[in-house]
């Protein structure tokens, strides 16, 4: 019987099944880690214009979580769902008392914090009352000309049902006084915003009040003060700004499909028009408007939200596309190429003498475009496969696959189609691969391919070499500047042998040949992670030195928890680095006491996943494109590897882990299911300056970088 199988004993003291009293709740936790983002927001030490970045980087969180997380609660609330379990009444009311608590700080740091302090840097967002006559002047020309002959206000009577809104959208509910061109005395009207419309316009400089000032107007308070126009010969007594939020998520793992990308795209259309789950209202919607929204959604107080300002915070983003102020950003990070690779050095002659690390966004991405750009100019490459999970638009990655297949080399994507809310961008990704020759394919229904991998095949003289890329990201240049990702070049024949048999087993869906040194999921990644923690338990109970350092985005799997519980209590020393969610209560007495667990949340965004365990001094360390939780171990077509090279091993120990553990600026620390705020220590600076430091372009190599090692 294998370890995924076997039965376990449950630890004593050990929490009960997620959701329940004992684990954090996951969807708690989550808006916790919204949290810690946002008091970036509230960081005097951090940009301006950073600062309001990170509440609309929170926003566009608060977004996701309710179009995917939500709706079982709210429909557990909705149906007075009485079952134990981690959907309730009850779940909704806390979560929903949690996500009221985090709107509201988020407007009034914007209001109270972020636009005083933007208007004296000369950022100034004008409210219809403080606009000028010349400025008001020129703000109904550009209504009159760019957005007036965009709008349809559409008046409800019998014949007009409130319309279909869609997911997201910005909308006027206006009530009128008198009556319409047929005499009738319907009283309201919705009016619809295209999202083609710029939420925020910026006034011409000879229109500032001071000069150098750049004044800003919201799209919502420029049709806000035109909104009488558009109703001839009546008067509008009121006006509600309105947005709802709809259940978007696309789960095709019990549908029975026969083709996948053709059922992806006949249920994308409904994606923007799913069950209601949320209603954003400004502060000033009176409350017969308020009930006569949430009746029209089918919701209830609870999902009601009035803001003070805009209701979509996402779209304030626009401001840095808007304004040229280097002054209110971050200062500007040049990543120096990954060590190892030199200028015009053949890919392919340097990984014959060993293997390559770049560490993303610290050092540059461009490695991996250059490794595939060499692999497709070289005459002796016959074949090229890649996984595609994300990538931007215009990839370059992309682009250089379709050239590959132009110079006679065999090409084979594997595209994800089910990327939450990449799946339109990843549809037409594929076909147009296939359109230039690439085979396409699409893994298999059910299980997302989430693991990260590029194989290059090569003939040198009578036989084939491979060379792969493996890496915890995705192949996406635009978020390997904001990303911390480890990218792993190798010509190690066992790791490049798994690739292919991995390649093979996906596009095939032949069974899975024995793997040498891949750790896969769903079908073993899960089990040797118990395993090994099992492991280091027997060798703490027997006295012997065992421990586990591991970083990663979500610590959720109910397996994974009870193994950590059980290895805490059997005396291993467990140190987790744990993005987001995390479900374990850390440091709880007779429980984990052995446990610390961190979240770092700092300029750039923690994405890398390692695993090092050091067990009666034996040491084992992994890097991963997948989180603990359970999608990934059982859901999704994950990867885990080894890394064996000596350098590379204190690298990553040095970089990935060890400067994380001895943060102490952008640390949160978890006691319980509290997070403690960071205590940075005057002098010492953030894991990010640290790392940034030491791979600035032109910057020394770190002090004992090829050698010394970092106490874990």
């Amino acid at each position: 019987m294998s370890s995924a199988s076997a039965p376990r004993k449950k630890p004593r003291q050990t929490p009960s099944a997620p959701g329940l009293p004992g684990w954090i709740p996951r969807d708690a936790s989550i808006l916790s880690f919204n949290a810690r983002v946002l008091q970036r927001a509230q960081d005097p030490a951090v940009p301006p214009l950073e600062r309001l970045r990170y509440l609309t980087i929170v926003s566009s969180n608060l977004d996701e979580f309710f179009e995917v997380r939500m709706v079982d609660h709210l429909q557990a609330h909705l149906d007075g769902e009485t079952r134990p379990g981690p959907c309730s009444p009850a779940s909704y009311a806390a979560l929903s008392a949690q996500a009221h608590e985090l709107v509201a700080r988020q407007y009034d740091i914007l209001t109270r914090e972020l636009e005083p302090l933007l208007r004296s840097r000369g950022i100034h967002f004008l409210s219809g009352a403080e606009r000028n006559a010349a400025q008001n002047q020129w703000l109904r020309h550009y209504f009159e000309r760019e957005v007036r002959p965009l709008l349809l206000p559409i008046g409800l009577d019998p014949a007009h049902p409130f319309p279909q809104v869609a997911s997201k959208s910005l909308n006027f509910m206006v009530r009128l006084e008198g009556r319409d061109a047929f005499g009738r005395s319907n009283q309201v009207a919705i009016v619809r915003i295209p999202r083609a419309l710029p939420r925020l316009i910026r006034l011409p400089a000879r229109l500032a009040s001071r000069p150098g000032e750049i004044p800003l107007v919201s799209l919502s308070s420029l049709i806000r003060g035109n909104l009488q126009s558009l109703f001839a010969g009546r008067r509008v007594e009121e006006i509600s700004q309105f947005r709802v939020t709809r259940n978007s998520d696309i789960d095709m793992t019990d549908v029975d499909v026969s083709n996948l990308r053709l059922a992806l795209r006949e249920s994308l259309k409904h994606r923007h028009y799913g069950r209601a789950v949320r209603i954003e209202v400004s502060a000033n919607c009176t409350d017969t408007n308020a009930l006569f929204l949430c009746e029209q959604f089918g919701l209830d107080q609870q999902a009601l939200y009035r803001v003070n300002g805009p209701v979509n915070l996402v779209r304030l983003g626009m401001v840095m596309d808007l304004v040229d102020r280097p002054d209110l950003l971050f200062p500007p990070f040049q990543p120096r190429p990954a060590p190892g690779l030199k200028a015009g050095q053949s890919f392919f002659e340097r990984l014959q003498k060993g293997d390559v690390l770049a560490h993303q966004p610290f050092e540059s991405f461009d490695a991996v475009i250059d490794f595939l750009r060499e692999a497709v100019h070289d005459p002796d490459v016959v074949a090229i496969k890649q996984t595609i999970y994300r990538t931007e638009s215009g990839s370059q990655l992309v682009r250089l696959l379709g050239e590959a297949v132009r110079k006679g080399k065999d090409v084979t994507a594997l595209v994800e189609l089910q990327a939450r809310f990449d799946e339109e961008a990843n549809i037409n990704w594929a076909e147009s691969l296939e359109a230039v020759g690439v085979q396409v394919v699409y893994g298999v229904v059910g299980l997302k391919t989430h693991g990260k991998m590029l194989l290059v095949t090569r003939r040198e003289g009578r036989r084939l070499r491979r060379y792969g890329h493996l890496s915890t990201g995705n192949y996406n240049a635009r978020s390997a500047r904001l990303y911390t990702d480890f990218s792993h070049f190798t010509a190690d024949p066992v790791l490049t042998l798994d690739m292919h048999k991995i390649f093979v087993h996906l596009a095939s869906q032949t069974e899975l040949p024995r793997l040498g040194k891949i750790w896969l999921a769903p079908s073993g990644l899960q089990s040797r992670l118990l395993a090994r923690m099992a492991a280091a338990a027997r060798a703490a109970r027997a006295g012997k030195p065992a421990r586990l350092v591991a970083k990663m985005n979500a610590f959720t799997d109910e397996a994974l928890l009870e193994a950590i519980v059980a290895a805490s209590q059997a005396g291993v020393q467990i140190e987790l680095i744990v993005r987001g969610a995390c479900m374990l209560p850390a440091q709880l007495a007779g429980v984990t006491d052995n446990v610390r667990v961190r979240s770092v949340i700092g300029r750039f965004l923690e994405h890398t996943r390692i695993v090092h365990f050091d067990i009666a001094g034996r040491q084992e360390l992994l890097l991963s494109s997948a989180d603990w939780m359970s999608r990934n171990m059982l859901r999704r077509i994950e990867l885990a590897w080894p890394v064996e090279d000596p350098a590379l091993v204190r690298r990553i120990l040095r970089e990935g882990l060890g400067y994380y553990l001895e943060d102490r600026a952008l640390s949160w620390t978890l006691r319980d299911s509290q997070y403690l705020p960071p205590a940075p220590v005057p002098g010492q600076p953030s894991v990010h300056d640290r790392l940034m430091a030491g791979h600035s372009e032109g910057a020394p190599q770190p002090a004992g970088a090829a050698g010394r090692s970092v106490s874990l």
